[in-house]
């Protein structure tokens, strides 16, 4: 029986030991429901910078044209940079083309998470599609879903986030895995919460209120809208080709061949 572990920051990878593991990085508002967006509307790839210099030095050895470059430090864009939440980053046209992309706490959980098995980008927006990709090409690995939170703290809607794929995969999988205290008690979060209200009154939720882009954090909080699973190879994310038979849910959406747009609730 595999383990799912949730940890509750992305400072928690740097103890783990993670050969041989599979890790979801999670970063709900909004690191990876932009990737996922991203991928799902015909972008190339996603390259994960660690911050802006890095994301500028990236930039520099690509042909101009052919990509997007966004991220923020702090939750202030970078200048000369797109702003980083999903729809804002379709906005700047992100079809054909690469997405270069630094942010203060889901790229650096991506890079930290590098020595695993098998890296993906979870969010809201994906979880059906990414729960059946783990049950389905699972080895018996333990599973660490990662929330990236914020400078070492804890994030209430990445912890949600882990919530939601902890009950898929318990709910349509039972006794595939065995629960740590932490995947249960975000799964119980998840259970008892409203998604829409939960993100609303995050820190990050309210700070996007104050701001007047509460449209962003609605489109977070739908639930499984894409089909796409950004898999993490070296520094990209791209997405995941589709599963075998019939685990291979829909597909045809744009850009990619694992991706469907699905209208759901939050």
């Amino acid at each position: 029986m595999a383990k799912l572990h949730v940890l509750v920051a992305k400072e928690e990878l740097d103890r783990e030991r993670l050969a041989g593991k599979v890790v979801v990085v999670i970063d709900v508002l909004f690191a990876t429901s932009t990737i996922v967006t991203a991928l799902a509307h015909g972008a190339v790839e996603v390259h994960a910078a660690p911050d802006g210099d890095a994301a500028r030095a990236e930039a520099a050895r690509r042909p101009a044209g052919s990509f997007v470059l966004a991220g923020e430090r702090d939750a202030q864009t970078l200048p000369g940079f797109a702003h980083p939440t999903p729809l804002a980053l379709l906005e700047a046209g992100v079809k054909g083309r690469s997405v270069v992309y630094a942010t203060t706490n889901g790229t650096v959980a991506l890079a930290k998470a590098r020595g695993a098995a098998r890296v993906y980008a979870g969010a809201l927006l994906n979880g059906e599609a990414l729960a059946e990709r783990l049950a389905s090409t699972s080895r018996g690995e333990t599973v660490l879903l990662a929330c990236a939170g914020s400078a070492g703290a804890f994030n209430l809607e990445d912890f949600y986030g882990a919530g939601y794929l902890v009950s898929l995969l318990a709910g349509r999988f039972p006794g595939a895995h065995e629960l740590s205290d932490a995947a249960l008690a975000a799964r119980l979060l998840h259970d008892r919460s409203d998604g829409l209200e939960l993100l609303s009154r995050s820190r990050v939720g309210r700070m996007m209120r104050d701001r007047a882009a509460s449209g962003e954090v609605l489109f977070a909080a739908q639930k499984s809208r894409y089909d796409v699973v950004p898999e993490l190879t070296g520094t990209c994310l791209t997405a995941a080709p589709p599963l075998p038979g019939p685990a291979a849910r829909g597909g045809g959406g744009p850009g990619t061949p694992q991706t469907s747009a699905r209208r759901k609730t939050p």
